[in-house]
């Protein structure tokens, strides 16, 4: 009698899958093997292909030079854009033909932008070239906000410029005060102009002095004391008296002194030291 007897195994993985048409020839080679193999040992030509590489390092550039030089002519022309109300697109013209026969390519454009923002007029200006011998010249003019001491300007980013014809400007405020509290006189300026502006009154300049006081002038001609204390409130007292005292014969004052504590002091033009009303 025989007795059945199981045996149990471990499933063996089937071999993997191949390419149809292929033959596998067992691991595949290494491709550089061979030439690492010559390489390490014929120690010469590592030093020559070491060589070779640092020569063709260096002849890319001097091929790219030589290239370039050969692409490479004459600044021929320049176009000026931009608008202009102080300078001129032909003054800047003149000014940047000092390139013209230059090097297309080896002219420094940072040099020309430079120059160019010499001029009083100019804020900003922005060089590039154009293929393949022309530059294109872009102008920002700086835009005056006033005139201040001694006929300059004041431009809109706070700068002093002298240019030689300010009276282009047109008519503008006058500011005066030292050239370091400029921006301080520009911030009042500002402020009192907007407050005029709401009562109907015009703003016609602003003056700081060496001590500190403040002077106001308004376009119609009269001049307010404002000094160096509490310039905001003398500034507001003046509002309140002038809306109710002075505004009707406004054509008859002169000049308006705020520095009092409880009222203003006026002066009229038909007498001039007389003290006015106060409140």
């Amino acid at each position: 009698m025989f007795d059945t007897v199981l045996i149990r195994s471990r499933a063996v993985p089937s071999d993997p899958p191949r390419r149809r048409g292929a033959t596998t020839l067992g691991p595949e080679r290494n491709r550089f093997g061979v030439l690492k193999a010559v390489l390490a040992a014929v120690p010469w030509l590592q030093v020559g292909m070491g060589a070779a590489i640092v020569l063709l390092a260096a002849l890319v550039p001097w091929g790219t030079g030589k290239v370039l030089a050969a692409m490479d002519q004459q600044i021929l022309a320049i176009d000026v854009h931009g608008e202009f109300a102080g300078d001129s697109k032909v003054a800047i013209e003149r000014h940047a033909s000092n390139w013209i026969g230059k090097s297309f390519f080896s002219s420094d454009l940072s040099e020309i932008k430079a120059s160019l923002e010499q001029r009083p007029w100019v804020e900003s200006a922005a060089v590039r070239r154009v293929w393949p011998d022309r530059l294109a010249i872009d102008i920002r003019e700086k835009k005056p906000l006033a005139y201040w001491s001694d006929g300059r300007l004041v431009s809109r980013n706070g700068e002093l410029f002298a240019p030689r014809n300010p009276e282009v400007a047109g008519g503008l405020p006058r500011l005066a005060g030292p050239d370091e509290r400029v921006r301080d006189v520009i911030n009042m300026a500002q402020a009192m102009n907007k407050t005029l502006v709401s009562h109907g009154l015009g703003f016609a300049g602003l003056a700081l002095e060496h001590r500190g006081a403040w002077t106001l002038r308004l376009t119609n001609g009269i001049e307010v004391v404002l000094g160096r204390d509490q310039v905001e409130q003398r500034f507001e007292r003046f509002i309140t008296v002038y809306e109710s005292r002075l505004a009707s014969r406004s054509d008859e004052v002169t000049r308006v002194d705020a520095r009092y504590t409880n009222g203003v002091a006026v002066q009229w033009k038909q007498a001039k030291a007389t003290s006015g009303p106060k409140s």
